[in-house]
């Protein structure tokens, strides 16, 4: 089968790769759809032996012994290669597996073929009344983003102000998700510096800081908040996570989401006298699928608003590169 080769020096050339066969307990997966990722930055520009692509949707074509699901069905796919039976896994805590076998896209071919095979236990089946381009919406944007939202939850059950570093794709879906879950009258402050992302944050509900001409703290003020209940990280930059954490009010939350640099704390100051919490956020549990998916249904029209550009296979090279230069939301390769 032709797939895209990510070769390095943020080139992508087609070459050939065998078509892969269903194992027993998995699926052979035909690719209708998958979102480009800012995680994916690293296989663009240096290059990886594997093909990348860990936001895909697609139809089952065949299916290995053990595995039940009909030849067909079209569903998502989970990016963990989760065992299923080691303590996290038994408790649901699929994203945090303690014998992952692998990640799709990753360490595993994944979503920018046209094939792909995964075990059976990764596909969460979707049905044809949504698109496959808006399919995706159930992994990175409302998957990791709502998932984000819980762990906030956890430690401030009470939330009533929120501000989000990084108006990127996963940003968004925080914002998209918290929007749905608080309703309109939450305040949501977000910042970045390009102008595009703003303002599409901005028609998702969102309270835009433009960090090009205001520092943080002085936008949040602009808009009537001088602190706020939970902060997300989505930009993995120390200094964002610094000034976030500086925004918090008593009993704030900061949860990073955003993998790359570290954060620096006076633990006394910071966390103890204020009694606030850090705490990280990695993808999202394979059980929350259920009720995005009801979510989405419910929601189309306006999660569809992050899905900015779509392309078709042939042209996955210009996708990365206007993705990367940062006036897109969600990008889509088709198949």
């Amino acid at each position: 089968m032709r797939v895209p080769r990510f070769v390095g020096e943020s080139r992508i050339e087609f070459g050939e790769k065998p078509e892969p066969v269903a194992g027993p307990g998995q699926l052979l997966v035909q690719v209708r759809a998958n979102a480009l990722c800012g995680s994916e930055r690293g296989q663009f520009q240096r290059g990886t032996e594997v093909t990348p692509g860990h936001e895909a949707v697609g139809t089952v074509v065949a299916a290995g012994s053990g595995a039940a699901t009909p030849a067909g069905t079209m569903g998502a796919i989970f990016l963990m290669d989760f065992c299923g039976s080691c303590r996290s896994c038994r408790l649901g805590y699929t994203n945090q597996c303690l014998a992952k076998r692998g990640d799709m896209g990753f360490s595993r071919d994944g979503g920018y073929g046209p094939l792909e095979v995964i075990h059976e236990s990764l596909f969460f089946p979707v049905g044809e009344d949504i698109p496959a381009a808006e399919a995706t919406l159930l992994l990175d944007i409302m998957g990791t983003g709502g998932h984000s939202l819980a762990r906030a939850a956890q430690v401030r059950p009470d939330i009533e102000s929120i501000l989000i570093t990084g108006a990127g794709p996963i940003g968004l879906g925080v914002l998209a998700m918290a929007r749905l879950r608080f309703g309109p009258s939450v305040p949501i402050a977000i910042t970045d510096y390009l102008p595009y992302r703003l303002q599409l944050a901005e028609r998702l509900g969102g309270l835009p800081i433009d960090l090009r001409s205001s520092d943080l703290a002085n936008g949040l003020r602009g808009h009537g908040l001088p602190r706020v209940d939970a902060a997300f990280d989505t930009t993995g930059k120390q200094e964002a996570r610094r000034h976030a954490l500086d925004a918090l009010s008593h009993r704030g939350a900061l949860v990073c989401i955003g993998h790359g640099e570290g954060l620096a704390l006076e633990v006394s100051r910071d966390l103890i006298a204020p009694e606030r919490a850090v705490l990280g956020s990695e993808y999202f549990r394979f059980d929350e699928f259920p009720a995005n998916l009801a979510l989405l249904r419910e929601n189309r029209g306006y999660l569809a608003q992050i899905i900015t550009h779509r392309f078709p296979a042939a042209d996955i090279q210009h996708a990365f590169e206007l993705f990367f230069a940062g006036d897109t939301g969600k990008v889509i390769i088709e198949q």
